[in-house]
């Protein structure tokens, strides 16, 4: 008998492939509930869950916060000093994680030095390619940078080796920086007229400045006592030396009234005092007087380049770089594949690689000069994917927050794609999403909820999108709701007029935006929708604008502070207990000594992490015990600020603190879906979507007739939608007219009137290609966004 063969064993797995999971065991970051969760690795996993259901806290504060923590600690102690420092999550057991790359929707800084180009390091690569074969040659990289001025100095230095000596020494630096406008491209011109009145004299009041009164000392009484003019000689005649001191004079130290004050031109006195302010931040009247007073203007000796004139001036195949930063960056590629230099080659094709991922992500319609502030949340996105699309590494975890926002559903599958292919080269793929069309691409699915904030916070599906279409969550119920089309529309009003668009990308366009309606502008991002609307809209009295520019506030801003909400609450506490407010403020007399109102004590560990913990002494509360005795309807004030808006909403409706001020602002933030937000959360915590839907619910009691939104699905759950297509039915018929730029469909199937933009983008656009009602649209299905209407409707 032949001898039997074993049928060989197959080896034992390597240890090092047992490793192939993330594991999160009791995690607790804001509102989650001991979460425990175990995601695949080099997969795509999608986090869905309504608003505030706690996705960014399992994934950025969690997940993607301690891989980047861990990564920074392997650096020396010196390096550490240098970098963000952050604490540990708080979370049981973290395990599996790799390097965590994170491409969120924060906008770009709207330094006006800050450029798509300088954020991409295209510009510098630039500005090396032109200092190599640019002709005349005009000097280094620096020459052809217009955040680089141009500097000379001659004099003695001494050197200290030896024997000290004094050598005479020149230096000198070619910058790029245009000298008039400092690199900025434009030049602010103040209207001297709507400063003061030259008929007067200072002492007659001649101010018009608001707060700026003939008696107040601080101010009128430098200018009327400074010894530098006569306050009682009307201003138009003034010599030509006063009117120097007058306008322009650098900070002097002056005694006014026996103090030392400091006197400062005129012009720069109102460049500090208002120009260097956020213009949001500023009050009405303030704001009004700004926009009277200051006018911008393309500079008009670098028209608006930035740039010197040797930089406009050197060329390569008659191209400055100025034209280059200037072109569509497709066009721009182009340019740079047909350049065949070997000296230059490897910075060619290095270049030629960044252009080409603008062009792959779709945003080959930006130029280089864009300013990066004027970018949207989306675009801004979609700009820092780009040095990752051609990275050789693998095994690394990628984070990505809503990377559909502002993407018209055309746009959706090639952002899919990119998704998808960074996973197919080994790479986990962390995705919070809310767009069907994203999540059906997913591998494993995460559903947090049921509800928002203390409703939230614990997983309540996990698997396969089959599974999750299958669950009973609220996303799993509404995954496959398709809006319908209305049957009868809203007739207008009447019509808003742009004549000869010519902003950004338009060309030359002429369109009647219906008014009393709901108008919804569409197309494929970068077809001019933002440049119709916010550039060529006269802002007017008339025209309130809720875009995603962050909210401007520090972790003592909260939403009570920020909608006014705890002045008649401040008021209502001291009138019951017979009090003044401001002790019912925990930034002024009512604050906690000990923190100072903050609630949390900050101790500085040098380069680690600051370590903050609940104040002992308020236990968190931010107020003086002795200001927790007065009481409202029940509850101290500390109680109140802990309440959910929908909480406050109950509270403040009826009983002992019935309170109609304080509900009606309350009423609003429940009517934009932000009922689950707690009073005294930090501002610094809530999402761009929720920003948004804050600012919304402000602007609701001003009494504009014409509501302009951006993108208000941004950070929307499917079932919040829907609630948020009621409040703009609720906003027409009281008599406004809302204006929405917007990509999501549901929103186009509900509205009245829709125009659209394109055909394409960049200079591919910038036409209406449709007016009309949503069903003539989807009818005719003659441009992009009539297709995937239609196929979305079910039509």
């Amino acid at each position: 008998m032949a001898p039997r063969t074993k049928t060989p064993q197959p080896p034992a797995p390597h240890a090092a492939d047992s490793h192939d999971l993330i594991r999160v065991h009791g995690a607790r970051e804001n509102n989650l509930k001991d979460v425990s969760i175990e995601l695949p690795k080099r997969r795509l996993t999608v986090f869905t869950g309504v608003s505030g259901s706690g996705k960014s806290s399992l994934v950025f504060s969690t997940i993607a916060a301690e891989s980047q923590r861990l990564i920074n600690e392997t650096y020396p102690a010196f390096v550490q000093g240098f970098m963000p420092t952050q604490a540990r999550p708080d979370v049981d057991v973290l395990d599996g994680l790799t390097t965590a790359i994170i491409v969120d929707q924060q906008r770009m800084g709207s330094d006006p030095r800050s450029t798509v180009g300088t954020a991409t390091d295209a510009n510098a690569m630039l500005r090396i390619l032109f200092s190599r074969l640019g002709e005349p040659h005009i000097g280094p990289p620096g020459a052809f940078a217009f955040n680089v001025p141009s500097v000379t100095a001659s004099g003695a230095i001494t050197v200290e080796r030896g024997n000290k000596k004094a050598v005479k020494a020149t230096f000198s630096r070619t910058g790029g920086m245009c000298p008039r406008c400092e690199g900025r491209g434009s030049v602010s011109d103040i209207d001297l007229t709507q400063l003061y009145d030259d008929s007067k004299s200072i002492a007659e009041g001649a101010f018009t400045i608001p707060g700026w009164k003939s008696d107040s000392w601080w101010t009128v009484r430098i200018y009327a006592d400074s010894g530098f003019l006569d306050p009682n000689k009307p201003i138009a005649k003034f010599t030509k030396k006063e009117m120097q001191d007058f306008l322009y004079r650098e900070p002097t130290k002056v005694k006014v009234e026996g103090s030392t004050l400091t006197f400062e031109g005129l012009i720069p006195k109102i460049q500090k005092s208002f120009l260097s302010k956020d213009r949001e931040s500023m009050q009405p009247h303030i704001r009004e007087f700004v926009d009277r007073a200051v006018t911008f203007a393309t500079c008009p000796e670098c028209e608006g380049t930035r740039l010197t004139e040797g930089a406009r001036f050197s060329k390569i195949n008659k191209i400055s770089i100025a034209d280059a930063c200037a072109m569509e960056i497709r066009d721009l590629a182009e340019w740079v594949r047909g350049l065949d230099e070997p000296s230059v080659a490897p910075l060619i094709e290095a270049l030629q690689q960044t252009l080409d991922s603008f062009v792959e992500i779709g945003l080959g319609y930006l130029a280089l000069d864009r300013p990066s502030g004027t970018l949207s949340g989306g675009e801004a996105q979609r700009v820092k994917m780009i040095r990752h699309l051609g990275s050789s590494l693998t095994d690394v975890t990628y984070v990505f927050d809503e990377p559909t926002i502002g993407l018209h559903p055309h746009d959706i599958r090639r952002m899919n794609d990119l998704l998808l292919r960074l996973r197919d080269k080994g790479n986990t793929v962390l995705v919070v999403e809310h767009k069907p069309e994203a999540i059906a691409i997913a591998d494993h699915v995460v559903d947090l909820g049921p509800g928002a904030g203390t409703a939230g916070g614990t997983v309540c599906f996990e698997g396969t999108l089959e599974g999750l279409r299958a669950s009973d969550t609220v996303t799993g119920r509404h995954l496959d709701d398709r809006a319908v089309l209305k049957d009868e529309v809203r007739k207008p009003t009447g019509a808003l007029e742009i004549r000869g668009a010519t902003s950004h990308n338009l060309r030359d366009v002429d369109v009647d935006i219906p008014l009393g309606v709901l108008t919804v502008i569409t197309g494929v991002a970068g077809s001019g929708k933002s440049s119709l609307v916010h550039g060529s809209i006269p802002a007017g009295e008339n025209v309130i604008s809720v875009d995603q520019s962050p909210i401007k506030g520090s972790r003592r801003s909260n939403p009570a502070t920020y909608t006014g909400l705890l002045e008649p609450i401040r008021k209502a506490f001291a009138k019951a207990n017979g009090v003044k407010p401001a002790l019912f403020s925990a930034n002024s007399e009512g604050a906690c000594p000990t923190c100072n109102g903050a609630g949390v004590i900050f101790t500085d560990l040098g380069m680690m992490a600051s370590v903050s913990s609940p104040c002992e002494d308020c236990e968190g509360k931010r107020f003086q015990a002795s200001v927790l005795d007065y009481h409202l309807g029940g509850r101290d004030i500390s109680e109140v600020l802990s309440m959910s808006v929908a909480q406050a909403e109950e509270f403040f409706g009826s009983g002992d603190a019935a309170l109609p001020a304080a509900h009606k602002i309350l009423d609003r933030l429940v009517d934009v879906g932000l009922g689950y937000l707690s009073l005294g959360q930090p501002l610094t915590t809530l999402s761009g979507g929720e920003r948004q839907r804050l600012k919304l619910a402000t602007h609701m009691a001003d009494k504009g007739g014409v509501y302009v939104l951006d993108e208000p699905t941004t950070g929307l759950h499917l079932a919040d939608v829907e609630q948020l297509l009621g409040l703009l039915d609720r906003l027409v018929d009281s008599g406004k007219s809302v204006i929405v730029i917007e990509h999501h469909q549901a929103v186009m199937a509900h509205a009245d009137w829709i125009i659209d933009l394109g055909p394409g983008a960049g200079h591919d656009g910038g036409q209406i290609v449709f007016e009309g009602t949503p069903a003539d649209l989807v009818a005719a299905r003659s441009t992009l966004t009539g297709e995937h209407l239609a196929e979305y409707v079910g039509e």
